[in-house]
Parts: C-alpha cells; sequence; structure tokens
C-alpha cells in the first residue's frame, strides 16, 4: 500500500533533513518533488494544487525556519495537511433510526461490490448485528450464487432472489421481510455496467426511493486511480452518496484515489479492502492512512489486529510456558496461525514505525509460503514429537518431511533454529540476554 509514493516522499524529506535551516529556496526545490511524487501517485491535480500550497503557506514561516529541526516539522505539516484532505475522523456506517438499516452498495461491475457485501455482513456480526445479504443484480445470476456462496460461509442469512424478478420489487420485498425476521441491517448487492449508463442510474434512482436507504456506498477499485475519483462523483451527482468503499488497496494502488476522493466530493472513505478473505476490510482513519503514506507505520490498526485475532486466554497461558522455559512446538505453531489471521508479515511489518522506510521491505520480509510450510511440518508431527523434539530421529525426519510435501532439510532447518529459540528463551529468563543470536525465527 503506498510502496512507491512512500518512497518517493522519504527521499524528498531526507534531503530537506540534511539541511541546517530551511530557506524558501530549499522548502520551494522539495514542495517540487513532493508535487512530482503527488502527482505521478495518481492524485488529482487540484488536490495536489491545494496541498502544495497550504504546505508551502505553512512552511515558509518563522515557525519552521528557527526550528531545530526544521525538516522534521515540514513533514509533521504535509502530515497534517494530507490528514485535512482525507477528513479528520472515521466516519462508520448509518445504523441508527429505522430497523433494518439498509446499506446500498453501488459502483461499476468488477470493483467487488459482492465480496465487499460479504465482508460487512462479517464485520457486522462480530459487532453482534444481525445482517441480511440482499443480491438485486439480476442481471449476472453469478452474482445472486455467488452471495448465496459467502452467505453459506459466514452463516449469514440471503434473501432468495431470483433472476425474473424486478430489483426495486426484490428490495421491497427484503426490507418487509427483514422486518419480519428481525434482521437489523440490509446488505444491498445491485447490479453494475462496465460504465456508468442512463439505464443503470435510473434503476439506483428507484430503489433509492423505494427503501430509503440509511447508507449509499460506493465501491470504487483503488487500482485505477483519478478514474476511481471521477466515478465517485459522478455517483454522487447522481445518487448523492454518504460514503465510498475502495478495494484492492493491497494490490499496486498508487494512493491517488485514497487521497482525492474525500476533496473532490466531500464525501468520506468508509472502509479500505486490503486482500480478497472475507476479514481483509478496514475502517478507514485518515491520521492512520497518512502516517502509512509517510511511512511511519500504524501502530493502532496493528494493536487492533492483534486483539482481533490473538486469543488472550492463550497468550496469558503462553506467557506462563515462556516463563517456565517450556515453549514447545505445538505452541509455536499456535502463535503461527495467530500470526497469519492478522495478514501478512510485509503488511505487518508495514504497519511498524520506521519499516515503511526500508527499501524492499516485501522483498525483505518472511516469505509467507514459508510460514505456510513451517505450520505443515509441525503438523506432520505427531503430539510426543511436538512436544519432545528430542525424540524425532532420521527416520521420524524422512516421515514428516513427506507427511507435510517438505523436505528433510527444511525439517532439519526448523529444528535447528527452535532449538536456538529454546536458548534464547533461558537466556531471558535467567535474566542473560547479552550475546544472544538476533533475527532467529524458527524456519
Amino acid at each position: 500500500m503506498f510502496e512507491s509514493l512512500s518512497e518517493k516522499l522519504n527521499l524528498v524529506f531526507k534531503k530537506l533533513k540534511g539541511h541546517g535551516k530551511l530557506t524558501e529556496k530549499n522548502i520551494e526545490a522539495g514542495l517540487k518533488e513532493v508535487r512530482m511524487a503527488l502527482l505521478e501517485a495518481d492524485v488529482h491535480y487540484k488536490v495536489v494544487k491545494n496541498l502544495i500550497a497550504a504546505v508551502k503557506e505553512r512552511a515558509i514561516g518563522q515557525e519552521v525556519l528557527a526550528s531545530l529541526t526544521p525538516g522534521q516539522q515540514v513533514v509533521k505539516i504535509v502530515k497534517e495537511e494530507l490528514i485535512r484532505l482525507m477528513g479528520d475522523k472515521h466516519e462508520g456506517l448509518r445504523l441508527g433510526g429505522a430497523r433494518p438499516a439498509s446499506i446500498m452498495l453501488v459502483g461499476l461491475q468488477g470493483s467487488g461490490k459482492t465480496t465487499t457485501a460479504g465482508k460487512l455482513a462479517k464485520l457486522l456480526k462480530a459487532k453482534h448485528r444481525k445482517p441480511y445479504l440482499v443480491p438485486a443484480d439480476v442481471y449476472r445470476p453469478a452474482a445472486i450464487e455467488q452471495l448465496k456462496t459467502l452467505g453459506t460461509q459466514l452463516d449469514v442469512e440471503v434473501f432468495p432472489s431470483t433472476p425474473d424478478t424486478d430489483p426495486v420489487d426484490i428490495c421491497r420485498q427484503a426490507v418487509i421481510a427483514g422486518r419480519q425476521n428481525g434482521f437489523d441491517t440490509l446488505l444491498i448487492d445491485t447490479a453494475g455496467r462496465l460504465h456508468i449508463d442512463e439505464a443503470l442510474m435510473q434503476e439506483l434512482i428507484r430503489i433509492k426511493e423505494a427503501i430509503s436507504p440509511s447508507d449509499i456506498l460506493l465501491v470504487a477499485d483503488a487500482m485505477t486511480g483519478q478514474d476511481a475519483v471521477n466515478i465517485a462523483k459522478r455517483f454522487d451527482e447522481i445518487l448523492d452518496i454518504s460514503g465510498v468503499i475502495l478495494t484492492k488497496m493491497e494490490g499496486d494502488a498508487r494512493g491517488g484515489a485514497a487521497i482525492s476522493i474525500r476533496f473532490i466530493t466531500n464525501k468520506p472513505i468508509k472502509f479500505v479492502g486490503v486482500g480478497e478473505k472475507l476479514d481483509a476490510l478496514e475502517p478507514f482513519y485518515p491520521e492512520r492512512m497518512a502516517s502509512r503514506i509517510l511511512g511511519m507505520g500504524d501502530v493502532l490498526t496493528l494493536i487492533e489486529k492483534a486483539q482481533s485475532a490473538i486469543d488472550r486466554e492463550k497468550a496469558r497461558e503462553l506467557e506462563e510456558r515462556l516463563r517456565k522455559s517450556r515453549f514447545t512446538l505445538e505452541d509455536f505453531r499456535d502463535q503461527l496461525i495467530q500470526i497469519r489471521k492478522m495478514g501478512s508479515l510485509a503488511d505487518i511489518l508495514e504497519m511498524i514505525p520506521g519499516m515503511g522506510r526500508i527499501k524492499d521491505l516485501k522483498r525483505l520480509a518472511p516469505d509467507d509460503r514459508e510460514l505456510a510450510k513451517v505450520e505443515a511440518i509441525i503438523n506432520s508431527m505427531t503430539i510426543q514429537e511436538r512436544r519432545n523434539y528430542n525424540i524425532i530421529n532420521g527416520s521420524r525426519r524422512r516421515r514428516i518431511a513427506r507427511g507435510s510435501g517438505t523436505t528433510v532439510q527444511d525439517v532439519n532447518r526448523l529444528l535447528k533454529n527452535y532449538r536456538q529459540v529454546l536458548k534464547m528463551l533461558k537466556r531471558i529468563n535467567k535474566g542473560n540476554i547479552r550475546g544472544m543470536d538476533r533475527g532467529v525465527l524458527p524456519f
């Protein structure tokens, strides 16, 4: 996320920090490079113009020029202006008022509306709400079946739509069924097109008039950059959308849409999709996003991911076992599973302050496939082997390798590094951390 933009901005700030004192001349030179970096990230030119003007006005002044760390002050100003452009705070779903609350998901075909409906259903279930999935895209029968499949996976009920029913009637009937059956939130997956046309918009207007939704959320592909901004502007002009969900932010998204949409439409980004899995949907916090763009990490999101993925009772049990140096391969596997729930290691590392500034972080981070390999090796062991690695002899190693689809060398490497971890734990428990091997992980 924002890898290229972050790298370019940090090069600019590094140059500015190299100056003992900032002058109007070197500030303007630095902001020229910031302007180019933002335009290359497909940020809307009006947004870039506004940001540069605001930063320049605040940076060229006595407050900054007399500062002991003027370069850092410029970074601070840029961050504050990015937050201003993207919105001051997170704006969530509108779930108050009449029951059930109806959320319309609109957007072009291929933007990810159906998957996003499933992600929102999972998020709402975690908040103890009772969502009802409503397939209103009758022109693409696969969309109805896809939503039914997602409903089965999530254990969420799906309205029994059929392709021969008018979408407006589907939505009306779904509201009645939702009210009668105690559902508090309807997630309506509307039809999309390859481009905005009159027929699509008229249908969406009719649905809006029929059910008066509490939220109309545009689902837009972040990878389309300024196109996503233009699409948001057009949908807002016709439907008066209440917010945006940006999908595919984990890919090669350059950041332009995330930075531009709020300023151009005056409508908030409410969530961002960061993967294909149903739990890969994050609330959009402007301050956290600005920190990521500037390579400062995102500790709060990292903590929230950890809290949702890690079992507190198991964590306490593990702490006690670590104190007694009784960390088994079984314990390690369980921790590995919980860490993998938080996302890829590269994404986790990116949220740690300072790590985002490391060039080629994704290449340097441990391969997630290696974690899967370690888990497979441990799963191929017997309970006795997991709890007492010393009994794993040559024949057992060959059996474990065959069972996990790996090599004996992979098994040997895991056991060798695991022994080093045990030594580290003993030294920590004895208060002797000097001379400890650094960076050792059991894979």
